[in-house]
């Protein structure tokens, strides 16, 4: 997979993620110079190339002079999550753009949620998109991909984590006891959570609106929702 973007490369570096080639561009400005310095101590491989040929590698044109090969995005397999002490989780059933998918991974990452997991069948996947919008803080949490929503969820329950799906005939969130262990199911942009995975959740908030608004932009709600749990949960972090 091919990424790009300066901010990009820089979570890239600070997160010791897996390259196979840097491409920069020979534009010569500052920061690129900075760039470059830091991929030279992190004895990362690299090359300098024609700004059209960069375009050319990712289809891209705003690639800000810089491409990251990072090969295959890797997936976190699930049993990581027995690893996590207190976990706050955040699942995303059948979720389909990638803009959203991106937005939600910066949200949670700044919320300090552990993990994001999608279903492997009917959702987005991490594409370059998605990296580019997360403006590369994927790198700093936990990507899972299970085959069966309801059932990773009922196999956490067994971790002690309580499961909250966000729905509009839910309680109101805020009045929802968030502490961790958690995890906050977020649906699709135009049907929601599916019946059988909202089943499975232990209790269901929504965010209140007025003036005739039923909802908002999955990654909206996503921002409102995670930060509660991150204030609720404020006094009890070490």
């Amino acid at each position: 997979m091919r990424i790009y973007g300066r901010n990009v490369l820089k979570e890239v570096l600070n997160t010791n993620t897996k390259v196979k080639m840097i491409y920069f561009s020979d534009s010569g400005d500052f920061e690129l110079k900075e760039l470059i310095q830091a991929t030279k101590e992190k004895k990362l491989p690299f090359t300098i190339a024609n700004k059209k040929i960069l375009t050319k590698i990712c289809n891209y044109e705003k690639h800000q002079g810089v491409v990251i090969d990072i090969g295959e995005f890797e997936y976190k397999d699930e049993s990581i999550i027995e690893e996590i002490k207190n976990p706050f989780l955040v699942i995303l059933d059948q979720l389909q753009d990638p803009h959203n998918f991106g937005a939600i991974i910066r949200t949670a990452v700044g919320a300090g949620a552990n993990a994001i997991i999608i279903p492997k069948d009917n959702s987005v996947k991490v594409t370059p998109t998605v990296i580019k919008v997360s403006a590369g803080t994927i790198f700093r949490i936990n990507i899972i991909q299970v085959t069966n929503i309801g059932r990773f969820i009922e196999n956490i329950k067994s971790y002690g984590i309580w499961v909250y799906g966000a729905d509009m005939n839910g309680k109101k969130y805020y009045e929802a006891d968030l502490k961790k262990p958690v995890a906050i199911v977020l649906g699709n942009e135009g049907s929601g959570i599916r019946k059988g995975v909202k089943e499975k959740c232990d209790e269901l908030i929504t965010i209140p609106m007025k003036n005739n608004i039923d909802s908002l932009n999955v990654s909206v709600s996503a921002g409102i929702i995670l930060f509660e749990v991150m204030r609720q949960n404020e006094n009890f972090d070490s």
